[in-house]
């Protein structure tokens, strides 16, 4: 048996659908699209070398990958590989190989370092560590039933607004901003500095997942205080792409506000499952979504080898 890598033909609505079915079946907490995937592929500046990497087996796709660099991280070198292989063809190879393509690709192009995500799941972990890879950090994905209860919705305080992302189609810059601010103090392993307005409108105001009916900020005195972008499957699921507050509005549960309208919000869509994902480190943010009812259904582990490791 043959497995064959080759890169995702971005143009072809069917290898977009293979992928989605891919990821779907290894990450079912994970929101994806075939327009997503395209949009994934291409959207991207240069000198983050980013790949989708397809595995196929006697013609039909059985495994993707990620690869590509952490371009917007202080330190050079950064570079990750995500390999997903549909559980059903498991064991035939298709994750060595396209874990195998993206390391050498990443270490042809100077990557000093190689992380991946792995499901911490000791047949997972056992691999990562034959491959050389050492465990670093560990993050939650978590579930939510909404077609059972939600918090009632509050009235937001004196003073602030609830609003759509949409209200700032014209100038979306004050999400940026916040967005910025936010991302810079989250907990990871491979910081990140979004100082590209430009390339933020690229990549994320532009992905075809968001939902910007259903993403809520608060908006206090005229400024995006804090805010909870959504991205949905146009189906029935729903995931929280990120949730944050600027430094100067924290401690007001602006966030926790800003999120219970936009699964309300959802709710009121059609959409019946609410996924989200935070660092194991990350303690307001569990506790918040604890507070909604989310429970845990799976674990990940991020592994980090040094380049040209065994």
């Amino acid at each position: 048996m043959t497995v064959l890598i080759r890169d995702l033909r971005s143009d072809d609505p069917a290898d977009a659908e293979a992928v989605v079915r891919v990821r779907r079946a290894a990450l079912p907490f994970m929101i994806a699209t075939p327009a997503g995937i395209a949009f994934e592929a291409v959207c991207h500046p240069p000198e983050a070398r980013f790949r989708v990497l397809v595995a196929e087996v006697d013609g039909t796709v059985v495994g993707t990958a990620q690869a590509g660099f952490a371009y917007d991280s202080p330190e050079p070198g950064r570079a990750f590989v995500n390999p997903y292989v549909d559980p059903a063809f498991r064991g035939r190879g298709a994750g060595t190989a396209l874990l195998r393509a993206g390391e050498e690709y990443l270490t042809e192009a100077g990557a000093s370092a190689l992380f991946s995500w792995v499901l911490d799941e000791p047949a997972h972990t056992a691999y990562a560590v034959r491959r050389g890879y050492e465990r670093r950090r560990s993050a939650h994905f978590l579930r939510l039933d909404l077609t059972g209860g939600l918090p009632e919705e509050a009235t937001p305080p004196p003073g602030v607004e609830l609003v759509p992302a949409s209200v700032f189609a014209d100038d979306p810059r004050p999400l940026y901003e916040a967005d910025a601010e936010a991302t810079g103090d989250e907990p990871g392993d491979i910081g990140a500095e979004m100082s590209d307005y430009e390339d933020w409108l690229r990549t994320v105001w532009a992905d075809p997942t968001l939902d910007r009916e259903l993403t809520v900020a608060a908006v206090v005195d005229g400024e995006v205080a804090s805010f909870s972008a959504a991205r949905t499957d146009g189906v029935d699921r729903y995931g929280t792409a990120m949730t944050g507050t600027r430094r100067a509005y924290r401690g007001r549960g602006l966030a926790k506000l800003a999120k219970n309208a936009s699964l309300h919000l959802a709710r009121e869509a059609g959409y019946r499952e609410a996924f989200t994902g935070n660092d194991a480190e990350n303690g307001p943010m569990l506790a918040i979504n604890r507070w909604f009812g989310y429970e845990v259904c799976a674990t990940e582990a991020r592994y980090v080898k040094e380049a040209g490791g065994s």
